[in-house]
This record gives structure tokens, sequence and C-alpha cells, in this order.
């Protein structure tokens, strides 16, 4: 059972967590909810859609301008708590690496802290510990916050992965962070080529039977778009595809810009593997 502010999910559910970037420069968006108004119709229509989780985020994960803690949670920390006021049942996540951010958002009424860089700030799980909030523990091969891979290498990376975020997801619950509240994320393309996030998503069955819920973060990402060769607005095809094949090998939390046609396919996949009956069913029963 993984269990995140007042929401709690079956071990066969297959959650969504819709993408809100309040950035002027993200990757994807380009800025579009960079302010309020925007943001916050992204969130409501997230929620129509299918989105369980809304993962807001202040600082894109690529090199850019410095983002001090400072402006990050004047990004986040308000808008938190907008979104807390309008949808009280709702599960709030914060990306970030900083415990500073990590505390006022928490104070403002975030759920779960989106840990990407793998645990660079120690702190960080320890403020999840005091909040009763959830922590993502994710594998990012040892780099420095918004930094890119320059020929990293690994004898095996899928092993690394685990070896990493077991150890974190294990530091976490000793610190006191709630067992049913912590996830593993094999970090695509943080700390790593397309080749190795191809074997992780391929062998991410290896984390599903750890016992820990896995998230996979797959939307759009670089190793979809070097893997058939489209730019990032060309991605999403590639994504739902990788997306299906995560679902059949057990990942249960998806972190996603496109969330109607995610949850198209997260449905279709777990009726298919018998969790989830068809929503109608006409077809030779007439």
């Amino acid at each position: 059972m993984l269990r995140l502010g007042r929401r709690e999910f079956g071990a066969d559910e297959r959650v969504i967590m819709a993408i809100v970037n309040r950035t002027p420069d993200s990757f994807y968006d380009q800025g579009a909810t960079f302010h309020d108004e925007p943001a916050l119709a992204r969130v409501e229509q997230a929620v129509a859609d299918g989105a369980a989780i809304i993962d807001i985020g202040g600082v894109k994960a690529g090199p850019g301008d410095e983002v001090s803690a400072e402006e990050e949670a004047r990004r986040t920390v308000g808008f938190v708590a907008e979104v807390r006021r309008r949808h009280p049942d709702v599960v709030i996540s914060v990306d970030t690496w900083r415990h500073e951010v990590g505390e006022a958002v928490c104070e403002a009424g975030a759920d779960l802290l989106n840990d990407a860089w793998g645990g660079v700030d120690p702190r960080l799980a320890e403020v999840a510990a005091r909040y009763g909030a959830g922590l993502v523990c994710t594998h990012a091969g040892g780099a420095e916050p918004r930094t890119r891979p320059h020929r990293i290498a690994y004898d095996d990376v899928v092993a690394d992965i685990l070896r990493v975020t077991l150890g974190l997801a294990g530091r976490a619950a000793e610190l006191g962070v709630r067992r049913d509240g912590i996830l593993i994320d094999p970090g695509h393309d943080f700390g790593k080529n397309t080749r190795h996030s191809l074997e992780a998503t391929r062998r991410l069955g290896e984390l599903a039977e750890t016992g820990w819920p896995v998230l996979v973060s797959l939307s759009n990402k670089d190793f979809v778009g070097e893997t058939l060769d489209r730019p990032v607005k060309e991605r999403v095809l590639g994504t739902l595809a990788t997306t299906a094949v995560s679902a059949w090998l057990g990942a249960q939390v998806y972190r996603v810009h496109e969330v109607a046609e995610t949850r198209q396919v997260l449905d279709m996949v777990s009726s298919i593997a018998g969790h989830r009956p068809p929503a109608v069913a006409r077809r030779g029963l007439a």
C-alpha cells in the first residue's frame, strides 16, 4: 500500500503525477505555467484528466540561470498553499533537492518531496520524516544538480540503480520517513546516457521486485528523443510506448506532461493485466 497525503493506492493501482513547472525556462513547456493563472488552470485540467498527484517544480532540471533557494521557495511555496486550498484531497509533490525548500513547502501543505538528484542534500529526508511527508529516492549517478552526464559508465547500470535507491530508501525509513510513503525512481536521463535509460526500462521489473513502489519520470525525455530521433515536441508517442512497457513491468507512479493520454495507456494496461474491468462491455453480449 502506498499512502500519500489523504490518498491510499493499492499495489495494482497505476498513479499519474502531473508536472507543473513554476519556471520560465523548462525544457518542454518553456514557461507556460510560470505564472499563477495558467499554472492553476493546468492543475485543474490535470486533476480532471485523472492525475492524483501534482508535482510542482521551481527549478528546471537542466543547466541554466542560477536559482537560489529563496527564489525557488518564492516560486513554489505560495502556489502549494493555493493548490492545497483548492484541492484538499489531491496529493501535492514538490520537486526539490534542497531541505530549506522542502521544509517551507511542507509547512504550506506538500505531501511528497520528489528528490530527483539522489539525496545530494541528506537533510531533505530528515524534513520528510519530521513532517510525515513521503519521499522519492532517485538514482542520479552521483551527478550534481542541474548538470548533464558526460562519458558516464557503469559495469551494470541497474545494479547501481538498485544499490543507490535501496540505500536511500533504507536510510529514509531509518530516519522515520513512513515506509508506505517512500518510492524509488531509476532516474531516466539523470546521470545516464540513452542506452542506460533503455536498459533501466527493460529491467524495470528488478526494481518492482524490491517491494518499494517505483516512480518513473519518462515524459518527453532525451532518451526517447535520441531513440527515435525526434525533437522535444514530437516525443509523445515514444513516451507513451515506454509508459506501457513500464506499466507492464510494475512501475506504479508516472510523472508526465500529457495526463489524459497517459491515463488511457495505463487503464488499457491495467485491463490487459486483469486489474481493471472494461469501462463498458457490449460486444458479443446482445
